[in-house]
């Protein structure tokens, strides 16, 4: 039982990253038959995995249709978007009372490297140090609680969202918003930092939703509809 249950462990990881790198795409039906001939296991530990990653949110099991990859519509999207910006607004606050030199320099070091990126539009390396950046600010906060949380709406929104950070100049306007952000961290002013973590989320969450709308990537939710949640 603890093997199966290892084994499930090590499935979850290996899929979740199927998912969030593209490999299994957003509405994709999962069959249990080739993940496990792809890893050379029985079914019954694909199946588990995958019960696991459906309690996370990134898995969606259908009784009797099987598993899918979940589909974020935007209303699910603008719900998980205020959750994480109460939670990153907090983990600005507690990296800003409680961070260390080396943190600090590495927030400095990781911000100078995304200016960099953004400067030419570089998205296959700005995205990556993005993640970092904000991994850093939650991890600094030593709460493993509010890591944990954290990390997983950041998946779930990696389904809804997935390049669009690569459009326009929103690269370099996201950077701008790292600059408050690492300014208010580095001088230990709480507050600031927490404002500027949870604007920086907010900010992020309309030029998601004002794309999506252009684009009428989600035909279930109306604009009329989507505005009076932006609102």
């Amino acid at each position: 039982m603890i093997r199966n249950t290892s084994l499930a462990s090590v499935l979850e990881q290996e899929i979740e990253a199927m998912v969030l790198n593209g490999e299994l795409a957003v509405g994709e039906r999962i069959a249990e038959f080739q993940l496990a001939e792809r890893f050379k296991v029985s079914r019954s530990p694909v199946r588990e995995a995958l019960r696991a990653l459906d309690a996370v949110g990134i898995i969606e099991v259908v009784p009797n249709r099987g598993a899918f990859v979940r589909r974020i519509e935007v209303a699910e999207a603008l719900e998980v978007y205020e959750v994480r910006a109460a939670l990153f607004a907090q983990a600005g606050r507690l990296m800003a009372m409680r961070a260390n030199p080396g943190e600090l320099a590495r927030l400095r070091t990781l911000h100078a490297q995304m200016n960099d990126a953004a400067a030419t539009h570089a998205f296959e390396l700005y995205f990556p140090l993005n993640f970092s950046f904000h991994e850093l600010i939650v991890d600094a906060t030593g709460n493993r609680t509010l890591a944990t949380q954290y990390r997983m709406l950041v998946k779930r929104l990696r389904l809804f969202r997935a390049r669009n950070l690569m459009f326009g100049d929103t690269l370099e306007v996201s950077n701008r918003e790292h600059e408050t952000i690492v300014q208010a961290i580095s001088k230990g002013d709480v507050e600031a930092a927490g404002r500027a973590c949870f604007e920086h989320v907010e900010q992020g969450r309309h030029r998601v939703i004002e794309r999506t709308m252009r684009e009428g990537a989600d035909a279930s939710a109306t604009t009329q509809e989507v505005q009076s949640r932006i609102v």
